[in-house]
């Protein structure tokens, strides 16, 4: 919430009280609006709204709602559905929502301050970029871009707008993969060698898509603007519920699903947030590799997740080594690395420790765990990789320019065409 709208907020309260006193009128305020009971009062609410919420995004939603200093007060959806489901949950709890099909009337109100994002992956970028140039700050779900280019844009547009990111990679805020990454950052694994990604599948492929049905009513479903900046294609039901375009154009995008988590987690533990291997190289014994330019090996495994649960990652040290993943679990090569603590003293997941991270740098201004440029460069990694894939070759990359060195072929991969009339 800006000091701005805190501040007015706060003059009018102060305003009214001074004239009822002035007045000698008794009056009653709620002791939520003075903070009571543990209420938070307006002048220190978040009010936001919800854009695209379905699957994955009511969990997130649910997830900001526990949260006492934030206000949802309108909702946006392309599908009729959807967006009468969620205005009535949202109505429920805060007394009023308003519902938008078109996501530009609600960042045009004045008084939401930020955005929670939870569309398909197609939309992420540009409703981020759209969102920040409309003065709000954004929660957005993964993959936060769908090639190079759109990664680029996305940390240039936050950096010269100033508006705070959050990237839906919420492991950066669960206890396990923070201790994991705490070893290899301060040593005590020894030099890292190499870090372990573990995405589940590295399958890149195009695909025909199913046969055009008749496309409903624009206010039942309106499939322009569910397109996107995706080139247009005939309606089809079953796409409603589908990823597609997601990776450059690739069904599935390889290791972009989970490739945005785990592979984050290896760029964060290397201490790498800030750059991207230089060297790329296609599967080989069921898995891909890369190289940064210290030396350190990047592994991206293709053959099913551990028992340590989804989204496993391996740290590897010339001293020791460390493996966890969403179970909790830990496995270390000595018992000594955790100098003391139980494992269950680490295992934990807190869904909202991501959601109040963000709102925490909503107030403060601050950098969030998956601001902007982290969440480019973990995509940049996740993108390069599957262009390395779907050409089965070798790449080298420049990591400043943010381009494969002497392949044409892997640039033109880099980014898209959008579709009139979006443009970043």
């Amino acid at each position: 919430m800006s000091e701005l709208k805190r501040a007015d907020r706060r003059h009018f309260l102060k305003s009214a009280m001074s004239a009822g006193a002035a007045l000698a009128v008794p009056y009653f305020v709620p002791g939520r609006v003075l903070g009571k009971n543990g209420a938070v009062p307006p002048s220190e609410q978040i009010v936001m709204g919800a854009i695209g919420i379905g699957g994955r995004g009511t969990y997130v939603l649910g997830c900001f709602m526990e949260q006492n200093d934030v206000r949802f007060v309108a909702n946006c959806d392309v599908r009729e559905e959807r967006r009468r489901g969620v205005k009535n949950r949202l109505a429920e709890k805060y007394g009023a929502c308003e519902a938008y099909r078109d996501f530009r009337d609600l960042l045009a109100r004045a008084d939401i301050d930020a955005v929670l994002i939870t569309t398909g992956s197609n939309w992420h970028t540009m409703l981020a970029i759209t969102a920040a140039k409309a003065g709000k700050d954004m929660y957005c779900e993964k993959p936060c871009s769908k090639n190079i280019t759109e990664s680029i844009a996305l940390a240039d547009t936050m950096r010269r707008t100033a508006r705070v990111f959050q990237g839906g990679m919420q492991r950066r805020s669960l206890p396990q993969f923070t201790f994991a990454a705490e070893l290899a950052q301060q040593g005590k694994l020894g030099k890292l060698e190499t870090v372990y990604a573990h995405p589940d599948g590295l399958t890149t492929k195009t695909s025909s898509w199913p046969q055009a049905e008749p496309e409903p009513p624009k206010e039942q479903v309106d499939w322009d603007m569910f397109l996107g900046t995706a080139a247009w294609r005939p309606y089809n039901s079953h796409l409603l519920s589908a990823e597609f375009e997601k990776g450059g154009g690739m069904m599935g995008g390889g290791c972009l699903e989970w490739g945005s988590h785990c592979i984050d987690l290896c760029q964060w533990a290397a201490k790498m947030d800030d750059t991207a291997p230089v060297e790329y190289f296609p599967i080989e014994n069921g898995q891909a590799t890369a190289r940064y330019a210290n030396g350190l090996k990047l592994v991206v495994r293709n053959d099913g997740w551990l028992p340590l649960g989804s989204c496993p990652v391996r740290y590897e040290g010339t001293t020791g080594w460390v493996e966890t993943g969403d179970s909790g679990k830990l496995e270390l090569s000595s018992p000594e690395l955790l100098a003391g603590k139980k494992i269950t003293e680490i295992a934990n997941y807190p869904a909202t420790f991501h959601v109040r991270n963000f709102l925490d740098c909503v107030k403060s201004r601050g950098l969030t765990r998956v601001n902007a440029q982290v969440a480019c460069q973990s995509h940049i990694v996740c993108h390069a990789v599957n262009i390395a894939i779907f050409l089965n070759r070798k790449l080298s990359y420049d990591p400043v320019k943010n381009e494969f060195i002497g392949d044409d072929e892997a640039n033109r991969l880099r980014g898209e065409a959008l579709r009139d009339p979006w443009r970043f």
